[in-house]
């Protein structure tokens, strides 16, 4: 009777048949208390993966695969946790560049270069739409392929019914997380559309990750593999100690999430030391092997629920409870018994999900090349400054007030955490790990100078 008045809701909405699908699935593991959860106990760390140095030693790249592929960016985010209203690629990063000039930039100085017909999919929201679409205005020949992503309806945690929010109807409706690609493809004959346009091999990435560029000796080795999925990880560090992580279970790679920790595996989940790799989300799909196994599975892949449980009007903290039920795109490296995963260096994982990650990227800490594609400056040693900003800087805006006399300088910056107002500029350097503390509400300058291993309380 529920899922009746979910669907109702859905089609009334034109959400897609596998995306509705694909959210009774969710729904009824809800229904039957099932938490996502992943216990350490029945998982076992990673094994011994190949490293990306590696494969490039031992491959001859291919080049005719250029046009057997794409390259996929997921454009859906806002970026609302940073103050913006706009589709958050559309961000300034470098030399008044957004995430998608230098996107743009990237996909064309692959095509000049190679003389490949190398093809460009956007994962869109209906947020993000339209003002991606006139950014794009500006490059006449591009021929992006739009894909758009779905929302689902919140759920009453109370009484698991459609949530109902009658001052702001959207409030109803979330997101689905991306591992909303897959009913994406799966909606109207996408991935056969693409397989007749001759792409074979799509590599997927994030919009906010300037690091993740087509490798063509990786999509050679990933062709020749024969492998249907391949996730790229990295090394976690201490930063990365709260991201997901990938594992083993029953002979089969599985990425665990956060929100799919037991509390009283936490300790184990944060050991970087035996859980080593994290997802990038850095993915590379073959296009046949996913619409069988999409077919074999009814029209939707069985992704892990992740169940998060949240207000409904996320500024109003007294707005009923519910749930929001969201899958991972990693997550079904678990659906293909014979998936793969790479070690990759940092430099192919730069994403933006914060003021600090930002601020960064925007320093002396990282080049922009000719090509688009963003690189740690050898100082760094392959390892990015990690930045902590408190609430101050949480929003583009405020972060741009604390820089409006020059930006810091983090080339040979560990780690920087700052508590309170304060003003940088391009006289203050910050090297090995640093910390600045204002416990006044007034903005203070900070003095200019080297800041090496230390901490600085102002006003001084």
């Amino acid at each position: 009777m529920l899922l009746s008045a979910f669907r109702k809701k859905m089609e009334a909405a034109r959400v897609s048949e596998p995306a509705i699908r694909a959210f009774e699935r969710s729904y009824a593991l809800l229904a039957q208390n099932e938490t996502g959860l992943i216990p350490e106990s029945s998982i076992q760390p990673a094994p011994d993966l190949p490293t990306l140095d590696a494969i490039a030693a031992s491959i001859t790249p291919d080049a005719a695969l250029l046009g057997q592929s794409a390259v996929l960016k997921l454009n859906g985010g806002l970026g609302t946790g940073m103050g913006l209203a706009r589709a958050k690629s559309l961000l300034p990063v470098h030399e008044g560049c957004s995430f998608l000039d230098l996107i743009v930039r990237q996909i064309l100085h692959f095509r000049k270069s190679t003389g490949a017909d190398l093809h460009f999919l956007l994962l869109n929201s209906f947020s993000t739409s339209a003002d991606t679409h006139e950014a794009l205005a500006m490059y006449p020949g591009l021929g992006a392929i739009e894909l758009l992503q779905n929302k689902i309806p919140k759920v009453d945690a109370r009484t698991l019914e459609p949530a109902e929010w009658p001052p702001d109807r959207e409030l109803e409706w979330c997101p689905p997380g991306h591992g909303d690609l897959y009913p994406v493809l799966a909606t109207g004959g996408v991935i056969d559309r693409l397989l007749d346009d001759g792409i074979r091999y799509v590599f997927v990435s994030n919009s906010d990750n300037l690091g993740a560029t087509l490798d063509l000796g990786l999509l050679t080795w990933f062709a020749e593999s024969g492998a249907p999925f391949l996730m790229e990880v990295t090394a976690r560090t201490a930063s990365d100690r709260k991201g997901g992580h990938l594992a083993q279970r029953d002979g089969r790679l599985l990425l665990r999430e956060s929100a799919q920790c037991p509390k009283e595996d936490e300790t184990a989940f944060q050991d970087i030391a035996r859980h080593r790799y994290f997802n990038t989300n850095n993915l590379w799909l073959r296009l046949d092997r996913l619409r069988d196994a999409l077919a074999s599975a009814g029209g939707l892949l069985p992704l892990p629920l992740i169940r998060n449980r949240k207000t409904l009007d996320p500024r109003d903290p007294r707005s009923p409870a519910v749930y929001q039920l969201e899958t991972a795109m990693g997550a079904a490296i678990e659906c293909f018994a014979d998936a793969a995963a790479v070690d990759v260096p940092r430099s192919r994982f730069v994403p933006v999900k914060s003021s600090g990650d930002l601020l960064a990227l925007w320093s002396d800490a990282y080049e922009i090349s000719a090509d688009g594609r963003a690189f740690l400056v050898p100082e760094c040693r392959g390892v990015p400054p990690h930045l902590e900003l408190d609430d101050h800087y949480k929003l583009v805006e405020q972060l741009e007030v604390a820089i409006a006399d020059g930006l810091p300088s983090l080339r040979n910056c560990r780690s920087l955490r700052v508590t309170g107002p304060v003003l940088f500029s391009g006289a203050v350097h910050f090297e090995g790990d640093v910390e600045i503390h204002n416990s006044s509400t007034t903005p203070c300058a900070i003095p200019a100078g080297t800041y090496r291993d230390q901490k600085l309380t102002l006003p001084s």
